[in-house]
């Protein structure tokens, strides 16, 4: 490996502050924070992704329209309210959540970047969140990164950051992030944010080239219930602070800014799913041999997302028949007489038929809090690798209300 995992998260890149505060979002719980800046005085390059979902919360569209402008300085979130379906209205605060972040900074609005995470179709209580976003420039810490991460938490059971470093030409380079996420988990994206920073020289195109890689091969790959969120979103900002030469897509350079930023969003996207609510075990869902790479997609993402094989995993079942009944109607192309399935590389079908090893060999495999589900299809050369969980009875009772 050509890079080191380093403490400080988003804070860890050079020039980088971020803090927290509670402003009166989650009435209930005054001890923690409901709201996080991340800012960087210097000038940066920003890259982001959107949730999919044709429902976008109303922090989303402005954040999208932010994202075309130059020199974003900074980000802000809020936990406990989704400012999604919340119409006119909910623009209008994402805006001025944006304009009190950018006075107290000395930013212009559009040079912040907006995000809310929580319960949908409840507006924002944004005249309780105004006074305190005014003063934040003083909450801004060197090594606020940990704030920030425990501000953005709904119903995750503990922070998530993580940042790395490597050389280029000569010059450290680091890479930082912080992440959220638990519930209403599936692609593209999870209900889930990420916010990145790095001190590396690129340019806006490359950045966003860089970070839509990673994405696809990180938050694009997780689910926990199959549900899309509304406010879903990836930011990354680079300050260039590092001084190498700017880094160029197709070098060397490049490989190994763009293999550290997928380290680091894979590692991310895993704590996502091992911290997914009421989760006892974590499943890495991997398909080979199929015919295409929309095919491998397809398989994976119908054994990740079936109920009734994350139900027989929470119930130490390795029901390997539920598995071949949801890549049947997957609409992968498939011969069911040529599947093969293995619980941490022991079989447990061969040919579409029960393979010899005894059952509670496999029952040993799924009584594990971790293990992997290898399925060849034995069609093709392609493969993809989903990463998922069972589903407990602790999930439902977490999901009955809000």
């Amino acid at each position: 490996m050509s890079y080191t995992q380093v403490q400080g998260g988003i804070t860890a890149p050079r020039g980088f502050v971020a803090g927290s505060a509670y402003c009166g979002i989650k009435e209930s719980n005054p001890d923690r924070p409901d709201i996080a800046v991340i800012h960087s005085p210097q000038p940066t390059v920003v890259a982001a992704t959107f949730t999919t979902n044709r429902v976008k919360a109303a922090p989303v569209r402005v954040s999208s329209m932010h994202l075309r402008g130059e020199d974003v300085r900074a980000i802000v979130a809020n936990s406990g309210n989704a400012n999604a379906c919340t119409g006119l209205e909910g623009i209008e605060n994402a805006k001025r959540m944006a304009a009190s972040v950018g006075k107290a900074l000395d930013l212009k609005p559009r040079q912040v970047m907006v995000c809310s995470t929580g319960r949908i179709g409840v507006q924002l209580p944004i005249e309780k969140m105004e006074p305190v976003l005014a003063e934040f420039q003083e909450r801004l810490r060197p090594d606020g990164s940990m704030r920030a991460a425990k501000a953005i938490m709904t119903s995750d059971s503990f922070p998530k950051e993580l940042a790395v470093e490597f050389e280029v030409e000569g010059q450290t380079v680091r890479i930082g992030g912080i992440a959220k996420g638990a519930g209403m988990i599936d692609p593209n994206m999870a209900t889930m944010l990420c916010f990145l920073t790095t001190d590396a020289v690129i340019s806006k195109p490359h950045l966003q080239k860089a970070l839509s890689v990673s994405v696809e091969q990180s938050f694009n790959r997780i689910t926990i219930d199959g549900d899309m969120s509304t406010n879903d979103t990836v930011i990354m900002l680079a300050n260039s602070l590092s001084g190498h030469p700017p880094l160029k897509y197709g070098t060397p350079a490049f490989k190994l800014f763009q293999n550290a930023l997928d380290c680091l969003t894979r590692n991310l996207a895993r704590m996502i799913v091992e911290d997914g609510e009421g989760v006892t075990k974590f499943v890495e869902v991997h398909v080979n041999g199929a015919a295409s790479l929309n095919d491998a997609r397809r398989a994976a993402e119908a054994v990740a997302n079936s109920n009734l094989v994350k139900c027989a995993w929470f119930g130490g079942d390795p029901n390997w028949g539920r598995i071949m009944d949801a890549l049947g109607y997957s609409g992968a192309r498939l011969r069911e007489e040529l599947v093969d399935i293995f619980y941490d590389g022991v079989s447990a079908v061969k040919g579409g038929l029960a393979s010899k090893t005894p059952f509670s060999k496999l029952q040993e495999v799924v009584a594990e809090k971790k293990f992997t589900i290898n399925i060849d299809l034995h069609v093709g050369k392609a493969e993809h690798t989903v990463y998922t969980t069972d589903l407990s009875v602790d999930y439902v009772k977490l999901n009955m209300g809000e």
